[in-house]
């Protein structure tokens, strides 16, 4: 390791991630359910669909912060993420950066990948469930 003093920081890098894919997904979940009718023409899905993902990303952005069910939480972001990217590419016809080269899938390339990260330690040492024990 090139600089092993920087190990003892890994939960609190990994704890900062965890914020920051929480608020992202808390966020796009409450777009969903404050207007899933109009959210629902921009996504190009139902509007039961939207309120359903709504509410997955909803709760899957809580359970990353808190740490609780950390596993099912981002496998299920996981999820949302690869059925973003597969609607993406043959609906909006857009590559990974697209032509204007930021409405592509790598927005959700990246979470999907973020979320890899959060999964295999099982969101670290400092969450929820390890601070009430």
């Amino acid at each position: 390791m090139l600089f092993p003093q920087f190990a003892q920081f890994a939960d609190i890098a990994l704890l900062l991630l965890r914020l920051l894919v929480g608020i992202v997904f808390i966020t796009s979940g409450y777009k969903h359910l404050k207007d899933p009718a109009t959210r629902s023409k921009g996504i190009g899905m139902s509007k039961s669909f939207t309120i359903f993902l709504g509410a997955a990303e909803l709760a899957g952005g809580l359970g990353v912060i808190s740490g609780v069910l950390t596993h099912h939480a981002t496998i299920g972001l996981i999820l949302v993420m690869l059925g973003a990217i597969q609607n993406e590419r043959p609906t909006w016809h857009t590559g990974f950066w697209s032509k204007s080269g930021t409405d592509g899938w790598s927005y959700e390339a990246m979470l999907f990948v973020v979320n890899l990260v959060v999964v295999t330690p099982a969101g670290g040492n400092l969450i929820l469930t390890h601070l009430i024990n």
